[in-house]
């Protein structure tokens, strides 16, 4: 069988390319520009991704497509020029490409959205399940959700079977932004004012139990016309994190505990208020279905994911 996997240089789809190459699959990843080395595929050049992009060259012959790329950040300050900029890549875009995978015969696209389409927190203890109201909150999440609408609408008018997963956030080695950030200040030894963050819980999921879980919505008969919510099966506190994650690193964590209250009225007099969000707030997922549903259970537990981070990011 052969795959096509979009943004095939990117964190999530060189981690498949290898999950593919692995489980006996053709693999086949797209990429914006030439010259780009990926291991474990052959590279197809298809330029920019939104409404007009040309994938006939890059579906011929794929059975399955794995959509991974998408518009992540966005630098404009206007509000409505950031949302376009983001439905120009994350909804024409993949609509565009659907629509050309169900007119090329490819029998199941995997759709990878985001947590963000349920919104950005929940209530301790009552996490998002798949049933639970979107209530994206921002333009990328905003985006994502009208993807899917469109999906299942191109799903109605053809044979093409369509699955979307909703991760959390992803971490492993060679992960970015926050995360990175994160392990960068236990790796200095810096002190951090985050020692009483915790009693919030907040799901995560490792880059190896994503991929695992990718290709099981691939391959399982029951996964077809679903959604998915995916995360390692256990809940974190940011203390409880920082803890283990520099247990992981061999690094001692140095957490001050400041007041939260005066933690929230600083990242809100800063303009950090999303940040804070991610430090002190819960966001949990019920993968309770996808369990059920696919037989799933996480490859490998948070402490292996975040060891396995760790050696990556010595590396």
């Amino acid at each position: 069988m052969r795959v096509l996997i979009t943004g095939a240089n990117g964190f999530v789809g060189r981690a498949f390319c290898a999950e593919a190459k692995k489980r006996g699959a053709s693999v086949r990843g797209a990429v914006r520009i030439a010259g780009v080395s990926i291991d474990y595929c052959e590279p197809t050049v298809v330029g920019e991704i939104d409404g007009e992009t040309n994938w006939s060259t890059a579906l011929e012959g794929c059975h399955w497509v794995v959509h991974t790329a998408a518009r992540v950040h966005v630098k404009v300050k206007s509000t409505n020029l950031e949302l376009a900029e983001y439905r120009r890549v994350n909804v024409e875009g993949t609509l565009n490409l659907a629509r050309q995978c169900a007119q090329n015969g490819v029998k199941r696209f995997l759709f990878l959205s985001s947590i963000k389409v349920n919104g950005e927190n929940t209530d301790l203890g009552e996490p998002f399940r798949t049933d639970s109201a979107p209530n994206p909150k921002d333009a990328y999440g905003i985006s994502k959700f009208e993807a899917e609408l469109g999906l299942w609408k191109i799903a109605a008018e053809s044979s093409m079977q369509i699955v979307i997963v909703r991760p959390p956030l992803v971490y492993g080695p060679g992960v970015k932004a926050n995360f990175r950030m994160m392990m960068k200040c236990l790796s200095l030894g810096l002190p951090l004012p985050l020692g009483a963050a915790r009693d919030n819980r907040r799901s995560m999921v490792s880059i190896d139990n994503l991929v695992d879980f990718i290709w099981t919505c691939l391959t399982h008969p029951r996964a077809a016309s679903q959604t998915f919510l995916i995360s390692d099966g256990e809940d974190l506190s940011t203390r409880d994190l920082l803890n283990r994650l520099g247990k992981a690193m061999d690094k001692p964590t140095k957490l001050i505990p400041i007041p939260l209250g005066l933690l929230k009225l600083f990242t809100k007099i800063a303009g950090l208020e999303a940040i804070g969000s991610k430090l002190f707030d819960s966001l949990q997922v019920d993968i309770s279905k996808t369990a059920t549903d696919l037989n799933w259970r996480p490859l490998i537990d948070v402490d292996e994911g975040l060891r396995r981070t760790a050696l990556g990011h010595i590396a």
